[in-house]
């Protein structure tokens, strides 16, 4: 398997922005996300893989794995367009349409109502794309769109309940305030902001929150503040940042972002229709070893990674060493947390040198395994299948 450069930056799509872009000194996207600029024009990112610079996604290197939560330095980045350079003290957040009455908030009002914390794995739906054949559009993820933190902010059905809801509604459109135009195909009906919806049954689910902390900490602009939507279970498309509208409608949304891109084919009487992304899909990873990393032979080797559904608990995560043939069972490491991902970790003991093709696969709760294949009806996203591993076993340096 070819391993990809990580500093390359690769997309299908080259967004123009016309809102935050980043301009001046010698590189502001570094305080835009969280970096330290290091005085020489190339911001710091605490270790991120740098997958694309404009717009800017970086990947947390998923080998660094230690604990449930992922520290904020370390959370991958995905942006559509620049990150939009949002005051405090002039943002709002509105909410309208199929309601009784529009209802507005600023910071502090938000702020003041009663809050919520979530603990919630977010998981990009192109996570793990460099691994399709033949090599897919958009950014090559590889096993790093994914994280773990604590959320704390108010329920979405809070601001839903102060709206009041009409009867006959059934989606709510949460819009960021990121806009741009996408030139390469599939392009945009000139500029557009990135919006997504969730059927009201979701978004009245109390888990769902509008956070305006992360980890203890205000959010930092390239991870949405001042806002940012939270859904737990769902990819990662759907926690929209840079929140400023609420829409709750009585048909349902396509707008770009719910049928040119983040959608997949599902089959209606035998014929294809295309789908919106949702449901996180049960997956497993291998932290370490990492790809192409050497081991000694003789000396066990702890073999550790993390594995998440849709909000089922991981009941069971197997490995395999030599390519699917067989499979052990490994040991989930601490308690089961909703809509969180479960750690695990295999005792491998690699006794003959060669080369060995490690992979993992998880069962959640409701019965839901990783499949071997990816399915292509999913195109570019949900890439939940055993990922292939290959690592080398060399003889143990005589002392």
């Amino acid at each position: 398997m070819k391993k990809q450069d990580p500093n390359k930056s690769r997309t299908k799509n080259r967004a123009v922005g016309s809102r935050g872009d980043a301009s001046g000194g010698s590189d502001p996207l570094a305080s835009l996300a969280g970096g330290e600029d290091i005085g020489d024009g190339q911001p710091r990112f605490n270790g991120l893989i740098t997958r694309e610079r404009e717009p800017l996604n970086l990947e947390y290197p998923f080998s660094s794995l230690s604990g449930i939560i992922t520290p904020n330095s370390q959370f991958f980045i995905r942006t559509h367009f620049p990150i939009p350079r949002l005051n405090r003290d002039e943002w709002r957040l509105k909410c309208r349409g199929h309601v009784e009455r529009e209802v507005g908030f600023d910071c502090d009002e938000l702020r003041n109502l009663p809050s919520r914390k979530v603990v919630a794995t977010i998981e990009c739906a192109g996570n793990s794309r460099i691994f399709l054949t033949p090599k897919a559009e958009g950014v090559l993820w590889e096993l790093g769109g994914v994280g773990t933190a604590e959320w704390t902010g108010v329920s979405l059905s809070t601001i839903l309940k102060r709206a009041g809801i009409k009867d006959g509604a059934v989606e709510v459109i949460l819009q960021g305030a990121d806009e741009g135009e996408l030139t390469e195909e599939p392009k945009t009906p000139g500029k557009i902001h990135f919006a997504r919806s969730l059927p009201l049954e979701k978004a009245c689910q109390e888990e769902v929150i509008l956070a305006y902390q992360m980890n203890g900490e205000e959010l930092a602009p390239a991870h949405g503040f001042p806002l940012r939507a939270i859904v737990p279970g769902w990819y990662g498309m759907a926690s929209v940042k840079w929140l400023d509208s609420i829409e709750v409608t009585d048909r349902p949304f396509h707008g770009y972002w719910q049928t040119a891109e983040y959608a997949s084919w599902s089959r209606h009487a035998g014929e294809p229709v295309s789908s919106p992304l949702g449901e996180i899909q049960v997956k497993s990873q291998i932290a370490r070893p990492m790809l192409g990393e050497r081991v000694a032979s003789g000396i066990p080797y702890r073999v550790f990674g993390a594995a998440w559904s849709d909000g089922a608990d991981i009941v069971k995560v197997e490995v395999s060493t030599d390519g699917g043939r067989n499979w052990e069972e490994a040991t989930l490491l601490g308690d089961a947390l909703p809509f969180t991902w479960r750690l695990w970790e295999f005792h491998w003991p690699p006794n003959s040198p060669g080369t060995y093709t490690m992979m993992s696969r998880a069962t959640d709760s409701m019965d839901r395994q990783q499949p071997r294949e990816h399915n292509p009806n999913k195109k570019a996203y949900l890439i939940n299948h055993t990922l292939p591993l290959e690592v080398e076993v060399v003889r143990k340096a005589s002392a």
